[in-house]
């Protein structure tokens, strides 16, 4: 038998009013979002065609209305009062409210407690008639707060309408917050439109709420948290603050899951450690807990003392965010020569230390906040996280604030400042010269797949260089026993091993040189391709741009990077003394006009050769043209099959492609490179 369209439209709005709530509250979505998408229009097309069958709790009217001209006032039924605030983060903030809870009630024993999160969002009223949501208002001075229940619609994670509760009057009140994910994915679309940004999650909470047109605070990702009631008729109410929680949870209100009932100051300091460790990690801002005496006879009579409740008390953690005043901007280098501006700051104490630096990541970043020195600004930390400047007070800008201007040279060593269209960072091109980039240059230039000098590891460059022996690559070769034995945890043995391995490798290949110069954009097969091509290490530092497009696979990118390399006086510098330090490889005229014997081949290598190294055997097939995959698919030529070939040998076999064992594979090098 047919269902009335009252009955499919009532079927529909709770089959969809159920599923918003395990994708929104529970976070548990129970079906694709297709199907979810599917069972909306079908409830839009009913009521369009049954407009009298439209209500106020429907699903569909989450969507916003009109533009408003503004807010109209909403006199609270019950008032919405602050509660006092402890910004003792020590034990003490605990231990004082408890000692005047139990003053107030002439009671030595223990007293429960609900303990809470303070969320840092925008509170609301949320007034439920007979379980339908009639009304939606802000805080306002307490007394009267604005009406806000269009935008409150749009929030997928409040009820429309609560389940099994048929109360005359519920007022539930909360926090809309945004949690820092929705925020960051937000921004990052924001971004990518060339659309404005919000400072943080709290104002992008407060600023989507008092949004006048609907639909524009529909898109702002919002969510919601009960913490307690307003005004209640025809609803008896539970004994005790977690009792109510409780019950909101069962009506389909989202309730935060990390709160707990305990007795007695001690326990009360332990939570508040306890969510101090973990605040980072949560996936919504907070500014500390909430403690309340659980029992609602006790709040009652305990009362309220200058319009606070004496039952209840915030418990705050030091502040993430602060006002304070940039002096100056400075650039820093990093290791890999990107410089990033920072901001000096008039000190401040935020996040639980005194903060003077924050970075403004790059010049982008500061031209999209405004940020101008002399400003006032809004600066955060979050736990480990570095200092940054989130927001600028325009209106606080002095008439003397000054505009920053990235540097064209870089303010360590004097090279050229590059940024690379498409990317964000302007970088130093000094990396064999510039201080702030010797250890990762150096380190670099001694990797296995660049020079191979084994026994220069990490800990080893940092005393080269802190102690000022080493200043450029070139300097690694004049290294000797005596001074390198004297260095903490280097005996003499491991001195003379060193000095043999740097000896070891000045016998190198053009492609290694090349790759250990660690010029930006040339990698390994890159500087194989270069080195196969020009032969010369004079020809391509004398290449031009299209002399340097001519080679395969080198696009305008790495042309212009490494004409920007050579171009520097310095870096030629370093190639030339690192020669006459007795650097070399053998050099050949470049490439030929015919392709290359293997050109257009793809193999892959598994297992163990007896006669050459897996690197050997790559190097010396790069050079006959072929290009060396790691796995296996229908478009390799043919596989090398060692000693203890694995499961690359079972897919060539599966795919029927050819397969070569040591001797094939020494014979056909041989064939190629003698033809």
């Amino acid at each position: 038998m047919n269902k009335s369209p009252t009955q499919h439209i009532a079927r529909l709005r709770a089959e969809i009013e159920r599923h918003n709530h395990a994708y929104y509250v529970l976070d548990a979505p129970t079906i694709p979002d297709a199907e979810y998408d599917r069972l909306f229009r079908e409830l839009q097309t009913l009521e369009a065609q049954h407009p009298e069958l439209l209500t106020a709790d429907s699903p569909t009217q989450r969507v916003g209305g009109q533009i408003l001209d503004g807010f109209a006032p909403v006199r609270h039924a019950v008032p919405m009062l602050s509660i006092r605030t402890e910004t003792d983060t020590e034990d003490s903030g605990a231990t004082n409210f408890d000692t005047r809870v139990r003053n107030a009630l002439g009671n030595a024993g223990e007293i429960e407690y609900a303990c809470e999160l303070k969320f840092d969002g925008l509170a609301v009223n949320l007034r439920y008639e007979r379980g339908v949501l009639v009304q939606a208002a802000t805080r306002g001075d307490g007394e009267t707060g604005e009406d806000v229940t269009q935008n409150v619609r749009t929030i997928h994670c409040i009820p429309l309408h609560l389940k099994h509760c048929d109360a005359d009057v519920i007022e539930v009140r909360g926090e809309v917050y945004m949690s820092r994910g929705d925020f960051n994915r937000y921004n990052d679309r924001q971004r990518e439109l060339g659309l404005a940004t919000l400072v943080n999650p709290r104002n992008g909470a407060a600023g989507s709420i008092r949004q006048l047109d609907p639909a524009l605070a529909a898109r702002r990702p919002l969510s919601f948290f009960a913490y307690g009631l307003g005004e209640v008729r025809g609803w008896s109410l539970p004994a005790t603050h977690s009792g109510i929680l409780d019950a909101l949870q069962s009506f389909g209100m989202p309730v935060c899951g990390e709160r707990a009932v305990v007795r007695g100051a001690a326990a009360l300091a332990d939570f508040h450690r306890r969510v101090a460790a973990k605040r980072d990690a949560l996936p919504f801002d907070i500014d500390g807990v909430v403690y309340k005496v659980n029992s609602l006879a006790l709040q009652q009579q305990l009362g309220f003392v200058s319009r606070e409740p004496r039952w209840a008390v915030a418990h705050k953690f030091p502040a993430e965010e602060q006002l304070t005043v940039v002096r100056d901007i400075e650039i820093q280098v990093g290791r890999t020569g990107k410089l990033t501006p920072v901001a000096k700051l008039e000190p401040v104490f935020v996040g639980g230390t005194t903060v003077s630096n924050a970075t403004l990541h790059n010049e982008g970043e500061i031209r999209r906040k405004d940020v101008h020195i002399g400003d006032t600004v809004i600066v955060r930390r979050a736990g480990d996280v570095i200092p940054e400047v989130v927001g600028v007070l325009a209106e606080r800008r002095p008439a003397d604030a000054r505009a920053f201007v990235m540097p064209t040279t870089c303010p360590v060593c004097g090279s050229h400042v590059v940024r690379e269209e498409g990317e964000a960072d302007a970088r130093c091109t000094g990396g064999l010269f510039c201080a702030a980039q010797r250890k990762q240059a150096i380190l670099h230039f001694a990797g296995r797949r660049a020079m191979d000098v084994e026994g220069l590891g990490d800990k080893l460059v940092d005393q080269l260089v802190d102690e000022d022996i080493i200043h450029s690559l070139p300097d690694l070769y004049r290294l000797d026993v005596a001074t390198l034995a004297q260095l903490s945890r280097m005996a003499e043995k491991s001195a003379q091993n060193l000095v043999a391995a740097l000896e070891k490798s000045k016998h190198t290949t053009l492609n290694r040189f090349l790759f250990a110069l660690g010029i930006r954009h040339v990698g390994e097969t890159t500087a194989k391709d270069l080195a196969r091509h020009f032969g010369k290490l004079d020809a391509i530092m004398q290449a031009d741009h299209e002399r340097l497009l001519s080679v395969p696979d080198v696009g305008p990118v790495v042309a212009q990077s490494l004409i920007a390399f050579f171009g520097e006086a310095h870096n030629r510098e370093v190639v030339q003394q690192l020669r006459a330090l007795g650097v070399h490889w053998e050099e050949h005229e470049g490439a030929s006009t015919q392709p290359l014997p293997l050109s257009g081949k793809t193999c892959v290598l598994t297992g163990t050769l007896a006669s050459l190294s897996r690197d050997e055997a790559k190097s010396r097939l790069e050079a006959l043209g072929a290009k060396v995959a790691g796995s296996v698919s229908k478009k390799t030529d043919f596989v090398v099959a060692g000693t203890e070939a694995g499961s690359k040998l079972d897919k060539a076999r599966e795919l029927g492609v050819a397969v070569l064992n040591e001797d094939e594979l020494m014979q056909l090098l041989k064939g190629c490179e003698e033809s």
